[in-house]
């Protein structure tokens, strides 16, 4: 009996019993087609996945006009730096400072106030040498009646305005300081150059008369600006001066010196008032 080609098949003996082994070989043999089946189409769809791929790569690489890639138009260049906004400076360069000396050279720019308070400010004054009182001040615009010797055709020969004293006493020493204003820094200097004999002493508000009758006594001369300063320092007793009274040597210059940092202080007020105004 026979169920056809390819059919399972029986034993010896035809004893209606199924021949196990020949079954067994056909479900193998089937089984290898399938997994052969399997595998083929398997590698034809990566075949053409990787023929995809490679389409893919080869049209990136040229363009649909025919150029090839390095013949493509750049990316657009970022901006760089230079082209942010950069801040703008003035061309234009500002003034320089004032000169503080400029406004003690010239009547015209030396406007403040000056009097015996203004330069010689408090009731005493500490020194190098001290502490000095301070006694009797005065101004006159009559220069010359405040002087001593040829002093005083030195300072109306050349235009003197006034002359403002203020007396300082320590110890026994009295010193008179004398400043003389001229309208320029030019007109001091000749006068204290052409300067012969001294300041008076001014003596009074507790200060006895000193360096008069011929007493000897110790003067310097010097000028700043348009001011020429002097001094005239000595015993308050009359007692007269020698070179080595060094007392009465260190008193007029530590007020001479003082006298100068006044004048240069009024020079640099007024350049510092004058930069802080406004333009215009």
């Amino acid at each position: 009996m026979s169920f056809g080609h390819g059919g399972p098949g029986w034993g010896p003996g035809d004893q209606q019993t199924p021949d196990w082994a020949a079954l067994a070989d056909q479900s193998a043999a089937r089984s290898r087609r399938r997994k052969w089946l399997f595998l083929g189409g398997g590698a034809v769809a990566t075949a053409a996945v990787v023929a995809v791929v490679a389409t893919v790569i080869v049209n990136a690489g040229s363009s649909d006009d025919g150029k090839s890639a390095d013949q493509l138009p750049s990316p657009q260049a970022l901006p760089s730096s230079s082209a942010r906004p950069q801040p703008s400076f003035s061309q234009v360069a500002p003034p320089p400072p004032p000169n503080p000396y400029d406004y003690v050279s010239s009547a015209k720019k030396d406007t403040a106030p000056l009097g015996a308070d203004t330069l010689f400010p408090g009731k005493s004054l500490t020194l190098g040498s001290g502490v000095y009182a301070k006694g009797p001040t005065d101004q006159v615009t009559d220069c010359s009646s405040v002087t001593q010797g040829s002093l005083g055709s030195a300072l109306s020969g050349n235009g003197c305005r006034q002359v403002i004293r203020a007396t300082f006493t320590k110890d026994g020493i009295a010193v008179t300081v004398g400043v003389a204003v001229f309208d320029t820094d030019t007109a001091a200097k000749k006068a204290k150059d052409q300067a012969s004999g001294g300041i008076a002493s001014l003596s009074g508000a507790g200060v006895d008369t000193f360096c008069r009758g011929g007493s000897v006594c110790r003067s310097t001369t010097n000028s700043y600006g348009r001011y020429a300063y002097f001094t005239t320092g000595g015993f308050a007793n009359g007692k007269n001066v020698t070179k080595g009274d060094g007392a009465v040597f260190s008193a007029g210059d530590d007020l001479a010196k003082f006298t100068f940092d006044q004048i240069v202080a009024r020079g640099r007020n007024q350049a510092s008032a004058a930069a802080a105004r406004p333009a215009g």
